[in-house]
């Protein structure tokens, strides 16, 4: 029988790949699972596949840590083996991470063909490391899956076949529609001492905003502004907390730390935040599809529908304007968004559905 590959390694990727194992199973696609270890924090990564209710991974190359450049040859390395062992015809690839590019670079050497979860999202800045992982998987991949309208447009104005793109909806948020009623039974804000609607949800982890101390001084000194009016909680990323002991940058004691938490407790406090304040990508897509306001901290966003339709700011990094945004927030004036076409909970169904046409 054809073998397929499904590479998951960050957490973005469980979000948006459970989804898409589990509609390729009933269609007699049950694909061979390599986690390869980018994410290796037991909060970013056991106890998120857990709540995912992931199935179990047949391989676990425990790749993560050293630069960019070190983990994806080393993800490239052992996945090559893999694929020599396993001889797939289809290798599915999600988002923007290194583990995406790294095993998408040895399916197309392989001449193994490769199906991109999330294609086409282009923020147009090359700085940013996602941007190139996203732009050279595109033009390797076979199978472009695509989230919006903006996706399909950028992949035919860089010249791709449009007979390969698709547009099939997020499957990132077919994770949320499924999981989103469990996540507000567990109601981890009153576990939290909160009452809901009563607390910003902080995320912060990108290099530009906390790898040098400059940026990290600038996104704490607007964290702890920002506390003496509404408490924030902060799940704090390992790069962020690292860089914070590195460079001796203390926080107010009302931003509440937390540690990386699981996709459920997460998901409950994003549901009950005031706001949510991030320069993360996919938050941006969660908070349009709960209807809760995001304000953005950086310059561009490769998902534009959520500032377009959507519930998300994108706010810049100046903090005096970022300022004004939550205070407008904190007297009412909030973006009332709608969801994005095909962000219906459906998306992976529809993604499986054509991967079974498209291979027989």
């Amino acid at each position: 029988m054809s073998k397929i590959i499904a590479v998951v390694g960050a957490r973005p990727n469980f979000m948006k790949m459970s989804p898409v194992i589990k509609s390729l199973i009933p269609l007699g696609l049950k694909p061979i699972i390599v986690h390869t270890g980018q994410h290796y924090d037991e909060k970013m990564s056991q106890e998120i596949l857990s709540d995912l209710e992931f199935e179990k991974p047949n391989y676990f190359l425990k790749a993560g840590g050293g630069t960019g450049t070190q983990q994806t040859s080393r993800i490239m390395k052992r996945f090559e083996k893999i694929c020599k062992i396993e001889n797939p015809i289809l290798v599915i690839v999600a988002g923007d991470v290194n583990s995406t590019l790294a095993c998408a670079l040895v399916a197309v050497k392989m001449r193994i063909k490769i199906a991109h979860i999330e294609s086409g999202l282009r923020s147009f800045d090359m700085e940013m490391p996602e941007e190139i992982n996203r732009i050279l998987t595109d033009r390797i991949s076979d199978f472009l899956f695509t989230t919006e309208k903006n996706a399909g447009l950028n992949l035919q104005n860089e010249g791709i076949d449009m007979k390969k793109v698709y547009f099939v909806g997020n499957c990132m948020i077919d994770s949320l529609v499924r999981f989103i009623s469990p996540a507000k039974k567990l109601r981890y804000w009153q576990y939290l001492g909160y009452k809901g609607n009563d607390y910003i949800l902080a995320t912060v982890h990108r290099p530009s905003n906390v790898d040098t101390k400059i940026a990290l001084m600038r996104v704490v000194s607007l964290l702890n502004r920002v506390s003496k009016k509404i408490p924030i909680l902060f799940p704090i990323h390992p790069r962020t907390k690292s860089n914070l002991e590195k460079f001796s940058i203390d926080l107010n004691d009302s931003v509440r730390l937390l540690e990386p938490l699981s996709y459920l407790k997460f998901l409950s406090l994003m549901s009950k935040a005031r706001m949510i304040l991030t320069d993360s990508g996919g938050i941006q897509e969660e908070t349009t599809a709960l209807g809760v306001p995001c304000i953005t901290m950086r310059k561009n966003t490769e998902r534009p529908i959520t500032t377009e339709i959507g519930t998300n700011i994108l706010a810049g990094t100046n903090n005096d304007e970022i300022i004004k945004i939550i205070q407008r927030f904190l007297n009412g004036d909030v973006p009332i968004g709608n969801i994005p076409p095909l962000w219906d909970g459906k998306a992976s169904i529809r993604t499986a559905e054509i991967l079974k046409n498209e291979l027989e």
